[in-house]
This record gives structure tokens, C-alpha cells and sequence, in this order.
């Protein structure tokens, strides 16, 4: 038995699959699932969920929300996601690096507010290079 994952953002079914388990990037910290866990109901931070088929480890950005396990089944409701099938850790580290400074250089609120966005969808693309070249 397998665990029936679906990941559904706000325009589209990201990911619709079976994997052997899952590590969430819950708000607490991070989270792992296997066939029969107890029912949970969680919210997510940004970051990169890591998804183990035919025990290979595919990394997935997710960009906030919530998931819910039952049943074998994780229905992931997300702001965004993005599938990770190749990163440059160079251009990553790069987009960091730019993500940063946006951080530095905003003044109003709602430009803080989506730098610091940007920076964790930076770190979090920075995490999902390593993990996909590991």
C-alpha cells in the first residue's frame, strides 16, 4: 500500500500521484508521512516537500497552506508550487543573492512584504537544488 497524494493550488492539480512517503514543510518544522499515519491536519510554511517514488527523492516548492492526511490519502492545498525536475545551483544561489538585497532595499510595507516572499521562494528553490543533486 501506498500513500495517494494530490496537490492542488489555486489554478491547477499540481500533483496528482502514489509515493512510499512524504516530508512536508509543516509551520513546525518538518514533517514526515508514511502509510498508516494517524489523521493530521497541518498548516505549511514555504519550502520544499520532498516526495520518495520507487525510492528515488523528487523535491517539490511549496508555497504555503494546508495539508490534511487520512486514510493513506494527503490532499495538499497550496498557494503555489512549483515540480522541481532540474535546478542550477548557481542560478539559484544567484537568485538569492538578489532576493536578499530586495529585502535590504524595500521601503513601504507591501514591498517588504513581497521580497521577503521572493527570499523564501529563493531559499527554498536553494534547498530543492541540493536535495535534487544529493
Amino acid at each position: 500500500m501506498t500513500l495517494n497524494i494530490r496537490i492542488i493550488a489555486p489554478d491547477k492539480i499540481v500533483w496528482d500521484a502514489e509515493a512510499e512517503e512524504i516530508i512536508l514543510p509543516s509551520s513546525t518544522g518538518q514533517l514526515g508521512i508514511l502509510k498508516g499515519h494517524i489523521p493530521l491536519l497541518t498548516a505549511l510554511d514555504v519550502g520544499v516537500m520532498r516526495v520518495r517514488i520507487n525510492k528515488e527523492w523528487r523535491p517539490i516548492i511549496l508555497l504555503g497552506g494546508f495539508a490534511e492526511v487520512n486514510n493513506n490519502n494527503i490532499t495538499i492545498l497550496v498557494n503555489g508550487a512549483e515540480e522541481i525536475k532540474e535546478i542550477n545551483i548557481e542560478k539559484a544561489k544567484n537568485d538569492l543573492e538578489k532576493a536578499t538585497n530586495a529585502v535590504e532595499e524595500a521601503n513601504s510595507n507591501k514591498e517588504k512584504i513581497e521580497a521577503n516572499q521572493l527570499l523564501r521562494k529563493a531559499k527554498a528553490k536553494l534547498q530543492a537544488a541540493i536535495v535534487s543533486n544529493n
